[in-house]
């Protein structure tokens, strides 16, 4: 499994052994845009005007396109984590919020 970026849009890519293409999903959003095609190149293409279409389309019925995502979380934690993680915090000189970002995009693989 793999992942392209274009225009903020992040798609899930995988391959079907079966059917011999590859085929991919924007991530992130509640709308269903999917693509498909047989090699890498047209996969790229494809995404691209998958994602512009969903834009294109968005804009003609009047509808904001949805973002992947707004950069609010709200998530429940233990009363024991947050406290360490809010020690933590402050020990490294750094507000809560962003010392969960970079405790996030660590775990998630980039450097804030």
């Amino acid at each position: 499994m793999s992942s392209m970026t274009y225009r903020g849009y992040a798609a899930r890519i995988e391959f079907d052994d079966e059917d011999g293409i590859f085929f991919g999903r924007v991530a992130g959003i509640r709308d269903g845009v999917t693509f498909h095609a047989d090699n890498v190149t047209e996969l790229r293409a494809a995404f691209h005007e998958a994602v512009d279409d969903y834009i294109e389309t968005c804009s003609a019925i009047g509808k904001d396109p949805q973002k992947p995502y707004s950069g609010k979380v709200m998530f429940r934690i233990s009363p024991e984590v947050h406290a360490r993680a809010a020690v933590a915090a402050e020990l490294a000189g750094t507000s809560l919020n962003e010392w969960a970002e970079d405790a996030l995009s660590k775990a998630a693989g980039r450097k804030a």
